[in-house]
C-alpha cells in the first residue's frame, strides 16, 4: 500500500463477505450435507462472535473463518463429496485462536442449535 501500511490479508475479504443472513441462507441450504460437526464449529464460533464479551481482535478472527464457510467458491465445492473439509480446517483453525474467550455458553447454544435441527443423535 502506498501509505506503508500492511496490505490486508485474504481473511479481510472473508471477514467482509460474513453477514448473518448469509450465515443463516448457507447452513438452512447445507445443514444436511454439511453434517454436525461443521456445523457445531460454526455454531460456536457464531455464538461467541455475537456475545458483547468478546473482544474485536477474535471477532475478526471469527468474521474471516465464518466468511470463509459462507463464500461460495473455495478451495473444495461444497458441492462434491467431502466439500466441507477445507471450511472445517478454517472454522477448527479459528476456534483454536479464539478459545480464551469460548464460553461454555456459546457450546450450549450451539448444542441446542443441532439438536432442533437434528434431533438428539
Amino acid at each position: 500500500m502506498e501509505d506503508g501500511g500492511e496490505r490486508p490479508g485474504p481473511e479481510h475479504d472473508y471477514a467482509r463477505a460474513y453477514s448473518d443472513r448469509a450465515l443463516w441462507d448457507k447452513v438452512s441450504r447445507f445443514a444436511a450435507r454439511a453434517g454436525r460437526k461443521v456445523l457445531w464449529n460454526a455454531l460456536v464460533l457464531y455464538y461467541c462472535c455475537i456475545d458483547p464479551d468478546t473482544p474485536k481482535e477474535a471477532k475478526v478472527v471469527i468474521a474471516g473463518a465464518l466468511g470463509y464457510f459462507i463464500m461460495p467458491l473455495d478451495a473444495i465445492s461444497d458441492l462434491f463429496p467431502g466439500g466441507f473439509a477445507d471450511d472445517l480446517g478454517a472454522l477448527v483453525a479459528a476456534l483454536g485462536l479464539v478459545k480464551a474467550h469460548l464460553k461454555p455458553e456459546h457450546r450450549r447454544q450451539a448444542e441446542e442449535k443441532l439438536r432442533r435441527w437434528f434431533g438428539d443423535e
